[in-house]
């Protein structure tokens, strides 16, 4: 079937006016950046290496997870977040792979296993593994 040039100008018309009437009835996307103002700030903070201070506003810590990698690094998380968003310092050890000594603010500091919560105001702790424990197989 062969096409004549008008009616393939009219196909090329018709390709050309629908993406046009289609961004026409879409919602606005809204601001992608933040204002100015917040871009300029979070360009000096960046270069800076300023962060926000932190800190644990709950009236009890738990320790949910640790995980310490073959170079000492460990990544701990305290209140269902990682310790880094709540300025919670902590210390870890090899020999006691699933515990924590936690600091907050000017506090004793707590040493936790995992799944124990805190109370920050009697110090009594709760939770825990019930009786259970915590298997690490070194890898081979």
């Amino acid at each position: 079937m062969k096409q004549t040039p008008a009616a393939l100008l009219t196909i090329l018309a018709a390709l050309c006016v629908a993406p046009a009437q289609a961004q026409s009835t879409m919602a606005p996307v809204g601001r992608l950046f933040f204002a100015p103002e917040m871009r300029v700030q979070l360009e000096r903070q960046r270069q800076l290496n300023l962060q926000e201070s932190r800190s644990l506003e709950a009236g009890t810590i738990r320790l949910d997870g640790i995980v310490v990698r073959s170079s000492g690094k460990s990544t701990v998380w305290v209140n269902n977040q990682d310790t880094r968003a709540t300025g919670v310092v902590t210390s870890t050890s090899r020999k006691h792979p699933g515990q924590a000594t936690l600091i907050t603010g000017n506090e004793a500091p707590a040493d936790l296993k995992v799944g124990v919560t805190l109370d920050r105001a009697t110090r009594e702790t709760s939770g825990g593994l019930a009786g259970g424990e915590i298997r690490v197989r070194p890898g081979k």
